[in-house]
């Protein structure tokens, strides 16, 4: 994936907080997301001993992913230094999830207005190891998340290295995207009400949280296949290029965070669909393939009770 290097980045739409809390879910409303990954727990546990602690604020180096401790305050001043344009974000990575997150809310924007609805954005906040959100504490183990109760994304620093390096995915810019567009799929949900028809703590490989989370992959795919006309405020749009080694490198990782994958591969060899809390490989891959294929939110319809899942 490319961006345009004259187009104008807003870091505003990101949040760096230091990792904080901990604990399970609670205060009622449950965070939707995690990639599937609650479901092996301590598959991703980060010891904490690998981070940097401490009181006081060091002196920063140029901002990167890797930099920010557990229990610290990053310097979001840096972060809109550093990201002001498409040629930053094809330079830094922190930069194209910058570019990435702009373009995704771009577009939902101008779909809303088409309906005549007002979309309201919400920020992605980084965290590292632990965080404090309005669904209660949330450790790394979750993987990236959506929080209905504050309407945030949350995503812990981390994960895309463990993507690849656990998970075995390939990896790459549009592979990020895929999981932000994914996550907020699932902001949309709620602005559309759809995700508080869900009992989440019903599972199965045909349940509520089964289908809203395929529905979000599909939205992911909207999104793509819109991403290279979605402008931004100068009427540039952000991403000029998205490959086909791109397309397939993001379907790969869908596949990788299919419930039967990660039960085969990381929970022990046993596949449990009465478990399935995300859809099957094969169902990820399908559903985020159908948004990008067709580019139509109205045919991520995953509650249809007359639509094949897959």
């Amino acid at each position: 994936m490319r961006f345009n290097d004259d187009a104008e980045l807003d870091a505003s739409q990101v949040e760096e907080v230091g990792g904080s809390g901990g604990g399970g879910f609670g205060g009622g409303t449950i965070a939707v997301g995690g990639g599937g990954l609650a479901l092996v727990g301590a598959v991703l546990y980060f010891l904490l001993s690998n981070f940097v602690g401490g009181g006081g604020q060091p002196a920063l180096p140029p901002l990167s992913l890797d930099q920010l401790p557990v229990g610290q305050q990053a310097d979001d001043q840096r972060l809109a230094q550093e990201c002001r344009t498409g040629a930053d974000a094809n330079k830094r990575e922190e930069c194209a999830l910058v570019a990435s997150i702009n373009s995704i809310q771009g577009y939902w924007t101008e779909q809303f207005e088409r309906s005549g609805v007002k979309y309201q954005a919400a920020p992605t906040k980084f965290f590292r190891g632990a965080v404090n959100t309005a669904c209660g504490g949330a450790t790394s183990d979750v993987g990236p998340f959506y929080c209905p109760a504050d309407a945030d994304v949350y995503i812990d620093l981390d994960f895309f290295k463990e993507l690849k390096t656990r998970f075995g995915a390939q990896g790459g810019s549009f592979v990020e995207a895929y999981v932000l567009a994914h996550e907020y799929g699932h902001h949309v949900q709620n602005l559309l009400g759809i995700n508080s028809k869900v009992n989440p703590r019903q599972t199965g490989p045909t349940s509520g949280a089964v289908r809203l989370e395929l529905q979000a992959d599909c939205y992911a795919g909207v999104w793509a296949n819109h991403a290279t006309t979605v402008p931004t405020p100068s009427g540039k749009p952000l991403i000029q290029e998205i490959s086909d080694d791109d397309i397939r490198r993001a379907v790969d990782a869908a596949g990788r965070i299919g419930d039967d994958y990660i039960q085969a591969k990381l929970g022990g060899g046993h596949v449990d669909e009465s478990k399935f809390t995300h859809g099957s490989s094969a169902q990820r891959e399908k559903w985020f393939t159908t948004g990008l294929r067709t580019g139509n939110p109205n045919a991520c319809n995953t509650f249809d009770p007359k639509v094949s899942l897959g």
